[in-house]
């Protein structure tokens, strides 16, 4: 290690310090608050809030995996917010972001003089961490030589500051995430096998949101109400914008969807986001051949007529993409359940998706 250019890295980092507090230490949020933003009516998300309350009160170490934008720190902030840590800090810290030549001494601290610009002793993320939890994101990122000392780290609870001696007790739970494979990072040679075991404790893997479509109204709608209230707009969101949301596979997952909503607000002229508010790219998941265009033929056109097959299509496709939750669709489409049930009952193509207790619920309505 060129002790010259730790020196550099270290200055720099000292001086961002200085100037935005860019040292990564999260103050924990109510975790209704927080997680209620991750969490849906899908049976996959259900799994995992309570996996999440179950872990929460024990100090397992957790190694949550999952895309880009699944909400990884989230869950685990949440972990921290449920857990007895709770009143402790919550570090975290991106492994992607910091020098390569910093991470030991981020991670472990240093003591005066450890090498060339050392001036002082500086404890590291931690210590800051201690009584609480400290997250390891993009764990997958740490290279080969640090990961043995952050397993030496979990299997006796202590961290040797640079240019220490002597080993120092630490009382931190660790959680792990990334969006890799550390399974063909071991292949590769790049990520310890023993130190994978040693974080996958509790496993926990977070679905893209293109497997728990269902949630999206949900977190549409969540979205909707908060950023309204941070740019005091009232911008609702049209039945047939909803339908081409669905539709689209959200490589971003759910931080994709969070800033795209952000986003159709704050550039809204209207009170309504139609679909051609959309952006191109999410338009085009949805073929023109999905949704009916009534043409004027001989002049003439049965406009009931084609508003119930505009109706139909719609009935049609939500059901589609909700895999026949009529709950969910009619969430989707904007409709009590039971009106839902009552429209379905009295198109007889659609008749077969009627169980009993939903002709009484059609009934009753």
């Amino acid at each position: 290690m060129a002790l010259t250019r730790l020196s550099d890295a270290s200055n720099s980092l000292e001086y961002q310090r200085g100037q935005s507090l860019s040292f990564p230490i999260r103050k924990s949020t109510p975790p209704a608050a927080s997680f209620s933003l991750l969490i849906g009516e899908h049976p996959l998300m259900q799994k995992i809030d309570a996996m999440v309350r179950r872990v929460a009160g024990t100090d397992a170490t957790v190694l949550i995996t999952g895309e880009s934008g699944t909400g990884k720190e989230l869950v685990a902030h949440t972990i921290h917010n449920l857990s007895p840590r709770a009143a402790h800090p919550f570090v975290a810290v991106n492994s992607a972001t910091l020098h390569q030549e910093l991470l030991e001494s981020e991670l472990f601290g240093h003591l005066r003089g450890a090498f060339t610009g050392a001036l002082s002793s500086r404890v590291g993320m931690f210590q800051f961490a201690e009584g609480g939890t400290i997250l390891l994101d993009e764990v997958a990122e740490l290279p080969v030589s640090l990961q043995a000392k952050l397993l030496r780290v979990l299997q006796n609870k202590e961290i040797r500051p640079v240019g220490a001696d002597q080993s120092l007790a630490v009382n931190v739970r660790v959680i792990a995430s990334t969006n890799r494979d550390l399974q063909n990072e071991i292949k590769k040679g790049a990520f310890r096998e023993d130190l994978f075991f040693r974080l996958q404790v509790i496993p926990i893997h977070l679905p893209p949101l293109r497997a728990h479509r269902s949630d999206i109204p949900l977190l549409v709608k969540q979205f909707l109400e908060r950023t309204n209230h941070r740019y005091n707009s009232k911008i609702q969101l049209a039945p047939e914008a909803m339908i081409y949301l669905w539709e689209y596979d959200w490589p971003g997952n759910v931080r994709e969807l969070e800033h795209l909503i952000e986003q159709l607000v704050v550039l809204s002229d209207k009170n309504v986001i139609s679909p051609e508010d959309l952006p191109v790219h999410i338009r085009s998941f949805i073929s023109e051949k999905k949704l009916p265009h009534p043409t004027l033929s001989n002049g003439e056109i049965n406009l009931q007529q084609a508003v119930e097959q505009l109706e139909d299509r719609l009935i049609d496709e939500a059901l589609r993409l909700t895999n026949g939750n009529k709950t969910a669709a009619a969430q989707m489409l904007g409709l009590k359940r039971t009106t839902l049930v009552a429209k379905l009952r009295r198109k007889k193509n659609l008749v077969f998706l009627l169980s009993s207790a939903d002709r009484k619920d059609a009934h009753a309505s």
